[in-house]
């Protein structure tokens, strides 16, 4: 009679590293819709200048996905991932120093910029690391750290704007990124079979169980070819649909809220979080069912049905929260839009591991670049269409009508054809 072998879990220790470093590069860049009235009344914005610099990040953000994707995967995450967490929290600090609108500008684009390889390296990290059949709660658990540290920053530095001024908490969260830079250098390793602290049974497991390598897999991807990939452009078409409406909960969602209500600082963050709160349970719930679709041998399917039901969920959620009174209701109602927004990650960024395989990094920049192309257009489309026409609502139908093509999109995406074998 054979036992079972129980196969050690030192592996989550990954998990939880991607869940830490995805909860501080959101606390970071949910600081400055906190300190919005703080910063514009100090630097004299007004909307459309605070739209623009609001913008600035996600345009930094967006152009610098590819590259930084392709940078993890030609020489490893570890070093580059270390560089990217001491770039953004550089530059979080420096934004504390601005001291004009081009300051302010500059310092956010290249805020962003530095943030920008962010998650296509540790998607990359995650496809040495993850099984296959762990992908799934794998990307919910690391998303809805983005989300969890969104949440409780909107109120945590309303509160400490009061306390210490605006400058004060930019300078402490850069310093506490270069803390975390150092340890994840010193704790991390691009593979399980050279970190010393996974035994030989667990890196055999993974190596197992994670998506296989072919001979060819130093065969190139240059860019026409991912360009030329169906899968990828409606991946890329998708993800704005998801950002595009999850980016405004990160920057206009607060001072709407905020305005429109006459509420104080405090009780707008508490308002502003519950979407974020919304968004992680959202996270779980889909990789959870990513898994649990996987594990009954419907690939294709473990990515399309979590995607199409949080895509009606955005779409519902929205147009419902234009008839709302209150700002409970309206906010609950735009958390029910960002479950389902954030239901779409999970599937999003399995998928570009499935067609990636060891370019994965690259492939997953290039979603992730189209998505924050649709976060900068959420930055500025807000201010601008509500100075246009008198009314936030253009707005939120641009936002619906972005999660329809999403839905149509996911339809015709196929997670079983690597780039490499399309035709």
């Amino acid at each position: 009679m054979s036992i079972k072998t129980r196969i050690p879990t030192k592996r989550y220790g990954f998990f939880l590293g991607s869940f830490l470093i995805t909860l501080l590069l959101y606390i970071d860049r949910v600081c400055i819709s906190s300190a919005k009235d703080s910063i514009s009344g100090d630097l004299n914005l007004n909307d459309i200048e605070m739209g623009w610099v609001l913008s600035a990040f996600a345009l930094g953000y967006a152009l610098f996905q590819v590259p930084g994707g392709a940078l993890g995967d030609k020489y490893g995450v570890r070093k580059v991932l270390t560089s990217i967490m001491v770039i953004w929290s550089i530059f979080t600090a420096i934004t504390g120093l601005a001291w004009n609108y081009i300051s302010m500008l500059l310092a956010r684009f290249i805020f962003g910029a530095g943030e920008a390889g962010a998650f296509p390296n540790i998607s990359r990290a995650a496809y040495s690391w993850v099984p296959l059949k762990e992908r799934g709660i794998f990307q919910g658990i690391n998303f809805s750290g983005s989300r969890l540290g969104a949440a409780f920053a909107l109120p945590l530095v309303a509160y400490l704007i009061d306390a210490w001024g605006w400058r004060s908490i930019f300078y402490f969260f850069g310093a506490l990124g270069i803390l975390c830079a150092v340890l994840f250098y010193f704790l991390f390793r691009n593979k399980p079979e050279e970190h010393p602290s996974i035994s030989e049974v667990e890196k055999e497991f993974i190596v197992k169980n994670r998506q296989q390598e072919k001979e060819t897999q130093n065969e190139s991807l240059p860019l026409g070819r991912i360009f030329g990939s169906k899968n990828v452009i409606l991946a890329m078409i998708q993800y704005i649909g998801s950002n595009f409406i999850f980016f405004f909960t990160l920057t206009w969602l607060f001072p709407y809220i905020k305005a429109k209500y006459d509420l104080n600082l405090v009780t707008t963050g508490f308002y502003a979080m519950m979407p974020l709160l919304a968004g992680a349970v959202g996270n779980w719930v889909s990789g959870f069912t990513v898994d649990a679709i996987y594990k009954t041998g419907k690939w294709k399917a473990s990515r399309q049905i979590p995607a199409i039901i949080g895509f009606c969920l955005v779409v519902t959620g929205i147009l419902s929260s234009l008839y709302m009174d209150t700002p409970l209701g309206a906010v609950l109602c735009l958390s029910v839009a960002i479950f389902g927004a954030d239901m779409t990650l999970s599937p999003s960024w399995s998928f570009c591991m499935d067609i990636g395989k060891e370019h994965s990094g690259k492939v997953s920049g290039m979603m992730n670049m189209a998505g924050n192309l649709g976060a900068f257009t959420t930055a500025l489309a807000f201010p601008y269409l509500q100075s246009w026409t008198g009314s936030n609502d253009p707005f939120f139908f641009v936002a619906a009508i972005l999660g329809v093509v999403a839905i149509i999109c996911w339809i015709f995406m196929d997670s079983t054809k690597p780039i490499l074998d399309e035709n």
